[in-house]
């Protein structure tokens, strides 16, 4: 995904479809000149309504898409007719996004699933027709409802990337190195900071015919919780993944220090991030000889299990898939 094409924040302003208005009209004809009520009721207004697709991963197709409005339903009609349902507008957008009120930040659903729908906004229903209003003291009424205004609101659609295995670290821990070897995907790899802005997601084979997905998130930076760097940006995405693997290269200064504050920044942000399964993966391996390993392994952080790798080399890559793979399974029974 090329940077400028992710977007995975849009506001947009929605406006349902008005109900149409029911119709007062009293039975005539030839061998009728003073009839009964017989006025149809109005068709509902249109509604505006998300559906879930697993071919897309970004908003991007909503990014100047900012005002949506959908068709007003047509007024009923004389001999019960029911008037016509305002067309509904369906907007596509990629699972894992979440829908919210853009006044009080309510969150009102998360799209999840292929083919899944939900209705963002909804249409104003259909006036009732005069029909409805006849009784044994009024057999001729002369009023229909009018039909239910639409509703006009602004909404955000936020989208949190649905993966299996969300990569945590500071920039140039090497996550997109490890998920270009692990995968097909090609994220930008160079030797600065933040050469990740936008989630890659990666689908990983495993033995014969089982996957997962990977998602390398940008890095972070010490006080993201607090929105410094990229902050909640990615922060959000953590939040969809299964399985959190932490990525501290062999050469950092400490590695149970890089991993705790990589630990704080998400309780910081989430705190039920701190329930997920964590694996920690010492990169860069490559850089050590086996005393040097034994010496780190002394240092590593308690009840987390860990696996030496280099992508480089591959050192470690099958053990890694292996305990990512068997943390999943474990995981979905």
């Amino acid at each position: 995904m090329a940077d400028n094409n992710f977007i995975d924040y849009v506001k947009i302003c929605c406006r349902s479809g008005k109900g149409g208005a029911g119709s007062m009209h009293l039975h005539r004809d030839k061998l009728t000149s003073k009839g009964g009520p017989d006025g149809g009721d109005g068709g509902r207004g249109g509604h505006i309504i998300l559906r879930g697709n697993k071919q897309l991963w970004t908003l991007i197709h909503l990014k100047y898409h900012k005002h949506v409005i959908a068709e007003a339903g047509g007024n009923g009609g004389s001999a019960l007719k029911t008037g016509k349902f305002g067309k509904d507008v369906i907007l596509e957008v990629p699972l894992g996004t979440i829908a919210k009120d853009a006044e009080t930040g309510e969150i009102h659903f998360e799209i999840t699933e292929h083919g899944q729908e939900r209705i963002l906004t909804k249409g104003g229903r259909g006036g009732m027709g005069n029909d409805h209003f006849k009784s044994s003291t009024m057999q001729t009424p002369r009023f229909a409802q009018p039909g239910e205004e639409g509703i006009t609101s602004w909404k955000i659609l936020e989208l949190k990337v649905l993966a299996d295995v969300g990569l945590v670290g500071f920039p140039n821990a090497g996550k997109s190195t490890l998920l270009s070897v692990l995968s097909a995907a090609k994220p930008e790899i160079a030797n600065y900071p933040f050469t990740t802005l936008t989630p890659n997601l990666g689908i990983v084979k495993y033995r014969e015919y089982k996957s997962f997905v990977m998602a390398d998130i940008p890095g972070i930076i010490k006080g993201a919780s607090e929105g410094k760097g990229l902050g909640f940006r990615f922060l959000r995405h953590i939040e969809r993944n299964s399985i959190l693997l932490f990525l501290v290269p062999a050469d950092a200064q400490s590695i149970s220090k890089e991993y705790n504050v990589l630990l704080n920044e998400l309780e910081q942000f989430n705190p039920e991030l701190l329930d997920k399964q964590r694996v920690l993966a010492i990169s860069k391996t490559d850089l050590l000889d086996e005393e040097l390993i034994k010496l780190v392994k002394k240092t590593l952080p308690k009840k987390v299990p860990y696996v030496f790798i280099s992508s480089h080399t591959q050192l470690g890559l099958v053990e890694l898939k292996d305990k990512l793979m068997g943390i999943l399974e474990e995981l979905n029974g």
